[in-house]
């Protein structure tokens, strides 16, 4: 006599693997007070992930936000520079460096401890996000620039 098939066992959802690093987006955030965390956490030893980096804002009146962005990018020369950048991820990662001492050795393994993206990639889209609270903006008249639209007028191709 031969058994009966046994049922095929249930499959049951596997929990998302954990994060390589802390995810932060960044949607809505002021960027300079959330580079400032950031940059903290960095040289505390946490890895940090910031995702949406073009929905970040920059406060302050329009046309001092546009001089500053398109002084520093019209600043040296294309071959000694310094060479500022254009995209929003490449933005916000050299204002996070800014505030790290990026020429010392920890400084250093702190800046390579963070990634920046636009958007959300593909693989870390099933994992939480977290936000900075103090790095929301306090209620203004004026609508603050995103940086997608900084770097669109600074020629950025997004």
């Amino acid at each position: 006599m031969a058994n009966p098939p046994t049922p095929a066992p249930a499959t049951t959802p596997r929990p998302a693997p954990p994060a390589p690093g802390t995810v932060v987006d960044a949607t809505g955030l002021v960027l300079g007070r959330a580079a400032s965390k950031i940059a903290k956490r960095l040289l505390e030893g946490e890895t940090i992930i910031v995702v949406n980096a073009e929905k970040s804002i920059v406060t302050g009146s329009r046309s001092d936000v546009l001089a500053f962005y398109t002084a520093n990018r019209a600043r040296g020369s294309k071959r000694t520079g310094p060479h500022y950048p254009r995209y929003p991820d490449r933005i916000f990662r050299r204002t996070v460096r800014g505030m790290l001492p990026h020429l010392k050795t920890r400084g250093k393994e702190a800046l390579d401890r963070l990634e920046v993206h636009i958007g959300v990639p593909g693989p870390l889209g099933g994992y939480a996000r977290q936000s900075i609270d103090e790095a929301h903006p306090s209620p203004s008249l004026r609508t603050p620039l995103t940086l997608e639209e900084i770097t669109r007028l600074l020629g950025a191709k997004l």
